[in-house]
Order: C-alpha cells, then structure tokens, then sequence
C-alpha cells in the first residue's frame, strides 16, 4: 500500500546522497539483511533494541534501490538479491519475535507469529507467481514497508502481541485481494 501509493516518492530528494555514495547496491541489500539479522538475535532478549535495527536495517533495504536508480545501476540480478534477502529478513524476524513469545510463555503470540510468517511469504509469492503470467500484482493492504514499520513500531513501544494479531489478519487479507485481483484480470484476458 506505501509502495503503491509513494513508489519511488524518496528518489529524486535522496539523489544527491545516492548519487555519493559509491557502494554497490547490492552491498548495501547485504548490509541492510545483516543489520537485520542481528535484529533478530536482539529481539528475544531486547525487543526496543531490536525495534531500532529493524528500522535501521529498513533504511538500508530503502537506500539499496535510490542509489542503484540514482547511479544508473539498476540490475535484474540486484532486484532479484534484493528480494530474496527480504524474504529472509522477513523470516528471521518472525522467527525472533516467536522466540521471544515462546520464551514468555504465550502459546497465542507464537501461533500469530508463524501465521504473520505464513502471510507474508504468500503475499510476496502470489504477486511473482502473478508477474510471472503476465499479470502486475502490487495490490493490498499489507505490503513490507507497512510489515517492517509495525514491527518496528511493536517492538519498540512494547506492544508486539496487538501488532502481530493485526499483522496476521492484514496479511491473510492481502493474499485473498490479491489472488481476486489476479481471478479478475485472468477472466478478462480469457474474454479478451
């Protein structure tokens, strides 16, 4: 929904800073997945801190595709690399945050945690399995920029049992409007 709605909003004011910065942006996805790795080892004992990497991290997952744009380094190979270490990071965190409910005894927070995982691995599946038959799929409400600022956000404030609940529901929701949004644009091709 943040993608869809701001898409490449941030390029053109952070050009100046990408356009400085000469790593390579695949160096940065990499840099950004291991920042949050280590937010997942922080979270069981630490979720504030570990809150505080995940959006640290983020701005490194946001900062990989301004500075490949900016520089003329856009590769098909960096936006696969990229993807690839979001689902990934994607895992790792969820994995933590069922770690740390686990550690506290709440049965429901790790049954929501694996839920929220579930979701958001399908809602990243459904839209390449969408791309790959010719159908965009950038519908719903519950993209990752949205997932990586609510857990943040959870982890940091303290409330993370609420936050997940809210991921599980809005991630299974995104898969229904998004597998609907692929039924519709089938049927239409198929009348022609």
């Amino acid at each position: 929904m943040i993608s869809a709605k701001l898409g490449h909003l941030l390029d053109k004011p952070l050009a100046p800073l990408a356009k400085r910065i000469s790593a390579d942006p695949n160096t940065l996805s990499i840099i950004g997945f291991l920042i949050t790795a280590a937010a997942a080892c922080v979270i069981p004992s630490n979720p504030g801190n570990g809150g505080m990497l995940i959006l640290l991290g983020g701005m490194f997952d946001m900062l990989d595709g301004v500075v490949a744009r900016a520089n003329g380094k856009s590769t098909k190979f960096g936006a696969f690399l990229d993807s690839t270490l979001d689902r990934y990071s994607d895992a790792l965190i969820f994995f933590a945050i069922a770690w740390y409910f686990f550690e506290k005894g709440n049965l429901e927070g790790v049954l929501f945690t694996i839920g929220s995982l579930v979701g958001a691995l399908l809602i990243s599946y459904v839209r390449a399995r969408a791309e790959g038959l010719g159908v965009e799929c950038k519908v719903g409400v519950m993209e990752r920029p949205e997932r990586v600022v609510l857990l943040a956000a959870g982890c940091i404030a303290g409330g993370l049992f609420p936050i997940i609940v809210v991921l599980f529901f809005f991630s299974h929701i995104t898969v229904i409007q998004r597998v609907i949004h692929v039924y519709k644009a089938a049927r239409s091709a198929e009348r022609g």
